[in-house]
């Protein structure tokens, strides 16, 4: 809990900095993504043309479901990443501590989702008597998908939902920070942390960037990787093809 704490103080302004803001250079971190080209990234179960890189940003057309992951394991780590939606309800997310183990009979991975909704969404999808769900599904909500588990901070069933409903609709550029720490997920939404899972199953594993149905465009994907911590042998993700 001491690292979990140092580091949620640590850069406190880029922690709380907005998309579009000017800023020094985030320290110690290393970029995920070159704004060139996909390198260190590897298809699992989409399609040659769902991911691709133009104007600086990695474009993915949301078609067919499935992600893309990281080509080596992360454990303990501060993940910024910027994104924005294109369409009305997009849907996407990015996957920690992931197996990336994906198909078209289970097109989704395991792995601790950190969830990326457009606005829209619950307009989009309501009730059957024509109302909002009680509890709107929104941006923000952290869960295990698949066999991964975790404790919810703030629950909805079995899922964590933001305190604060802080992203920006389509078109329009957010920024998550992530804090993945010895099992337990802290994200912060456009300059405040909203939300946090804990007790995670797996702690040690790959990211996953995820296409779901709708355009999504990321252009800054940066990586401070910290010490490593209590991930052994029960609670990693298996290696893919030694990576």
């Amino acid at each position: 809990m001491r690292l979990l704490s140092a580091v949620l103080l640590l850069g406190f302004s880029m922690l709380h900095a907005e998309p579009d803001e000017v800023r020094v250079e985030d320290p110690g971190f290393v970029d995920l993504f070159n704004g060139k080209d996909l390198s260190g990234w590897i298809d699992v179960n989409t399609s040659p043309e769902t991911w691709s890189v133009r104007d600086g940003m990695i474009v993915c057309t949301g078609h067919p479901l499935g992600v893309m992951r990281s080509d080596r394991q992360y454990e303990n780590f501060v993940l910024i990443v910027e994104w924005r939606h294109m369409e009305s309800g997009g849907n996407s997310g990015v996957f920690l501590w992931s197996d990336a183990i994906a198909d078209s009979k289970k097109p989704l991975p395991n792995g601790m989702e950190v969830q990326m909704l457009e606005l829209d969404w619950p307009k989009l999808h309501l009730l059957k008597d024509g109302t909002l769900p009680p509890v709107a599904y929104v941006h923000g909500e952290l869960f295990g998908a698949g066999s991964l588990t975790g404790i919810p901070d703030n629950p909805r069933g079995k899922r964590s939902q933001s305190i604060e409903n802080r992203c920006k609709p389509k078109g329009e550029w957010n920024r998550y920070v992530v804090v993945a720490v010895d099992g337990t997920v802290k994200l912060s939404v456009n300059g405040k942390f909203v939300n946090g899972i804990r007790e995670s199953s797996v702690r040690k594993g790959y990211l996953c960037l995820e296409s779901e149905g709708g355009e999504i465009h990321f252009r800054k994907i940066r990586i401070m990787e910290l010490p490593g911590g209590m991930a052994d042998e029960t609670n990693t993700a298996p290696l893919i093809s030694g990576k």
